[in-house]
């Protein structure tokens, strides 16, 4: 079985556009650049105002209890379903949480095993 993992990375913006920098050059010598998928926060702090307890509980239910609707998982971590739905749409935004919409209810479902976090120093 194949692990996906999603990389979140903590990297300042001198590093981000020095690498654009370089990506760029790549580009316009018609180098074939392997796309790179990742989120991207500018600090420490940042990362930890969007990846809450509360919002990692949630992929970690999401993922090994797989619930059947929003309102099922916020009975399972015992909080206000508007509040979950919250933040299962901000981490849907981030492209962490992918949330299928039926005609009665929608579907909650998290597409890889790991989590990998990088920080540039």
């Amino acid at each position: 079985m194949k692990i996906k993992r999603v990389k979140i990375e903590i990297k300042g913006l001198n590093e981000a556009l020095k690498e654009a920098g370089v990506v760029f050059e790549r580009l316009s010598k018609g180098e074939h650049i392997q796309k790179k998928t990742a989120i991207y926060f500018s600090n420490l702090k940042e990362m930890r105002k969007v990846l809450t307890e509360k919002r990692l509980e949630l992929l970690k239910i999401i993922k090994d209890k797989k619930p059947s609707s929003v309102y099922e998982l916020a009975k399972m971590v015992s909080r206000d379903i508007k509040n979950v739905l919250e933040d299962l749409t901000y981490l849907q935004e981030l492209g962490l949480v992918e949330i299928t919409k039926t005609k009665n209810k929608k579907i909650p479902y998290v597409d890889y095993d790991k989590i990998a976090f990088e920080v540039a120093i």
